[in-house]
């Protein structure tokens, strides 16, 4: 019998798929079960899918028409949808000051106005069905300020705002849209960070009670949990999984 966390059928669609996060985030839903589509700009996603058997579009997040046609693309296929991951996401790191507002736009676009326009194509086809799990992915900067990335923890605020608007609207209809808010991760977006400042990685490594960074295959379990009937009751909550970041 097919346990609760069990995605044999599901039909998932990861967006940033090719990325460190999203990559992993995509193998735990394949190895749950899942078909998946991961759609992403660059040539990694297709590695990728390769590597998952799943289906690679190719589509950049800050052209909305590309935004749209990868995600038809995607679902057919997939022949539907039943999960939305948005694991896409970069960052602009600067003084507020200084702070150019064409990369602010360009942050704002990907990180909030493309996972907003993702889960509206989404919300549109689960709501019809009566089912479907939406899973964003937010950031512990969506509840603290960060340091040089002013766009990056606005964005990211927005993002955990947004699966909560989002939930009060689609739950009565059976959709459950959450939000995963992973911390420190060994990801190429803050290589800079734990591959280049050793000082600065040991004094995050000294304030996460886990005593280490994360890596993408820590935050695939709570994917995997939102995705599945075992969060059918759970709604409009954004998740940590920052190895105790926020509660030091």
């Amino acid at each position: 019998m097919a346990g609760p966390f069990d995605l044999t059928g599901r039909r998932a669609l990861v967006t940033g798929g090719g990325g460190g996060i999203g990559r992993g985030l995509a193998r735990a839903l394949v190895d749950a079960g899942a078909s998946v589509a991961i759609l992403g700009r660059s040539e990694s996603a297709d590695e990728a899918a390769a590597e998952l058997g799943g289906i690679a579009v190719r589509a950049d997040l800050t052209d909305r028409e590309a935004l749209a046609r990868g995600f038809e693309e995607a679902v057919t296929g997939l022949g539907g949808l039943d999960i939305l991951v948005n694991a896409h996401g970069i960052t602009s790191r600067s003084e507020a000051v200084d702070h150019e507002l064409a990369d602010w736009d360009e942050v704002i676009e990907v990180n909030l106005t493309a996972t907003f326009e993702l889960c509206r194509l989404a919300g549109r086809l689960m709501v019809a069905q009566g089912h479907g799990k939406i899973v964003n992915i937010a950031s512990v900067m969506s509840f603290q300020g960060g340091w040089r990335i002013s766009s990056y923890a606005a964005s990211k605020g927005g993002v955990s705002q947004l699966t909560m608007a989002l939930a009060n609207e689609w739950a009565p209809h059976g959709v459950n849209v959450n939000a995963v808010a992973p911390g420190y991760v060994k990801t190429a977006l803050n290589a800079r960070i734990w591959r280049d400042d050793p000082e600065r990685t040991k004094e995050i490594d000294v304030r996460i009670p886990a005593g280490r960074w994360g890596e993408p295959s820590d935050i695939g379990g709570a994917v995997v949990f939102l995705s599945s009937a075992a969060a059918d009751y759970v709604h409009g909550v954004t998740l940590p999984v920052d190895g105790g970041w926020l509660s030091r």
